[in-house]
Formats: structure tokens, C-alpha cells, sequence
């Protein structure tokens, strides 16, 4: 079972991370500490691959957690993915993709022990236009209900959406604000989901890295703080995970060359963030998409 996996597949981080808002005091890490880090292949299946916050990192090999789930179908973008392994014999698989112009809510379940085998794949159609958007943020945890969606358009414009699950198994959507000044973005990531905000975590083309801190308040009026201000303008893709219970551990991914690079993120405060780097990450990130694996009962991040 894949939980069973997920409890094994890291060891005890072995470098300082923060597990207090004080950014003057480091200690290890007392959990487990590992990004699932996932994407599209070119051969059209989606994987997983548990890169462990050890010294030196390590990183159990690509697993395929479906084959060929959206019939070749091309994707652009992707949120993060949740799984669920309660199912008896199959495993639910869910998140958003963008394709063409058309975002889709998507849906697999597999048979556990094929490889990958999809036995049923629902893509449901949420909407047109998405072609105009370069990010996509999706903020989610069994703890606090319900879906946020934050999409950074082409004109630097943030927008987001509040997503809210039926009893028939529909989800509604509804706006939630929009605002601009963003353009300078490359890459975001979720970094906290609480009951009052969200915050994203961001690069540059620039180099910096930032902090956008949303309320959940209207109208919307995020808030954002530079943690660094150069190095960073480099990746392309951030992939977040929590560690211990104000920690991060970041998978920056630099597609240009195909290469991994994490850190270890103490809780954030602007430039007095610890931000810990633990070296190249010895794996391969050449994947059309890439994308966060979680699992239905972790944790919502709270790295701020």
C-alpha cells in the first residue's frame, strides 16, 4: 500500500531545518522529511519519486502511479495530486490539468500491483480560457474542506477561486478575486493553507524568491515579501512538502537542465527566513509536467 510506502520511503532529515517560528535557533527535524515529487513522462504515465531530505539526499526510483491516464492527451499545467489507497484492491488518484484551452478536474483509479493500470479515468471539463494562464496553484486538506485554485495569467494578474464539493460529487466554483502585479513571477508553489490565508511561495525572473500571502478576506489583497533576492530566477517548477510543524523541504527544478535541487525552508519571515541548502538532487527531472504527490490524511503545509 502506498501509505505503507510513503512511512518508509525517507529517513529522519539529518540537516538543520526550523521547527519553531524563532529564526534564531535550528534543531533537526524529529519526523520524516521527503518531497513526492511527480510528473507527466514523455511516455504519457504519470510517476512518482520520493526524493528523501537525507545527508546525502536520496531518492527511491520513479514508480509509475498510472499508465497513460489522459490518452495522450497533451498537458500543460497541473496542480498538485492527492492519493488515496483505502479502496481495497485500487488506489484513487485526483487533481486539475490544463490541456489546450480547457481545464479539466481529472480522476483515475488504479489496480494496485499492476504498475500503474488505470481500470476507469474521468476527465470532467471545468472551463475554457486556460491557454491564458502560465501557473496553477491548488490549496487543499482533509482538515479544512473544500478546494482554492490560484492562477497566474500572462498579464501578471493572480486569480482565485473558491472550490466547493456537492453531496451529488459535483464541485462548484466560485470566484474569488483577482489582482495584478505579477508579471515579474516564474514559478509558484503552495506554502501554507490555514483557515484565515493562503501563502504562495514564488521565483522570479529576476532570482528572487518571494512570499505571496493571501487572505482569505474580500476584496483579495495579497501581500508579498522577499526571502532572497537573487539566485533563484533559475527554475522553472517549485515543489513543496511540509516538514515537522513550521518546517518546508523545496524541490527547486531548473528544466533547462533537467536537474533537482533542494532545500530545507525554516518557517518564513521574510529576509531572515533559514533556508538550508542540501545539494543536487541524483535523479533526472525531464518530464513534460511536473507536479506534487500527497496523500489525503497529510498535513496541510503551514510553512508561514
Amino acid at each position: 500500500m502506498r501509505r505503507s510506502i510513503a512511512a518508509l520511503a525517507g529517513l529522519v532529515l539529518a540537516v538543520p531545518v526550523l521547527t519553531g517560528t524563532s529564526t534564531a535557533t535550528a534543531a533537526p527535524a524529529a519526523t520524516t522529511c521527503y518531497v513526492q515529487s511527480g510528473g507527466l513522462t514523455a511516455g504519457n504515465d504519470t510517476v512518482d519519486r520520493y526524493v528523501n531530505a537525507t545527508s546525502p539526499i536520496t531518492v527511491k526510483p520513479a514508480e509509475v502511479m498510472a499508465k497513460n491516464p489522459f490518452g495522450g492527451r497533451p498537458i500543460s499545467l497541473s496542480t498538485s495530486w492527492t492519493w488515496d489507497d483505502d479502496f481495497g484492491d485500487e488506489t484513487s488518484l485526483d487533481g486539475h490539468v490544463v490541456s489546450g484551452d480547457v481545464l479539466y478536474r481529472s480522476h483515475q483509479w488504479v489496480k494496485k500491483g499492476t504498475g500503474g493500470q488505470v481500470v476507469s479515468s474521468d476527465l470532467t471539463r471545468v472551463g475554457s480560457g486556460w491557454s491564458a494562464f502560465r501557473t496553477l496553484t491548488q490549496s487543499w486538506s482533509l482538515e479544512t474542506r473544500g478546494w482554492r485554485m490560484y492562477a497566474l495569467r500572462g498579464d501578471g494578474s493572480l486569480y482565485r477561486w473558491n472550490l466547493s464539493p456537492q453531496n451529488n460529487g459535483t464541485v462548484v466554483w466560485h470566484a474569488a478575486g483577482s489582482y495584478p502585479g505579477f508579471s515579474s513571477v516564474k514559478a509558484v508553489a503552495l506554502l501554507s493553507r490555514t483557515s484565515t490565508y493562503d501563502t504562495l511561495l514564488a521565483t522570479t525572473w529576476g532570482g528572487a524568491l518571494y512570499t505571496i500571502h493571501i487572505p482569505l478576506t474580500s476584496p483579495m489583497k495579497p501581500v508579498d515579501k522577499p526571502l532572497r533576492t537573487r539566485t533563484w530566477g533559475s527554475f522553472e517548477r517549485l515543489l513543496t512538502a511540509r516538514c515537522g510543524n513550521y518546517g518546508t523541504v523545496l524541490l527547486a527544478i531548473d528544466k533547462d537542465l533537467s536537474a533537482g535541487y533542494l532545500y530545507a525552508v525554516g518557517h518564513a519571515n521574510g529576509t531572515a527566513t533559514v533556508i538550508n541548502s542540501l545539494g543536487k538532487v541524483p535523479a533526472t527531472f525531464n518530464d513534460q509536467t511536473d507536479f506534487s504527490w500527497g496523500s489525503v490524511v497529510d498535513a496541510p503545509l503551514f510553512g508561514e
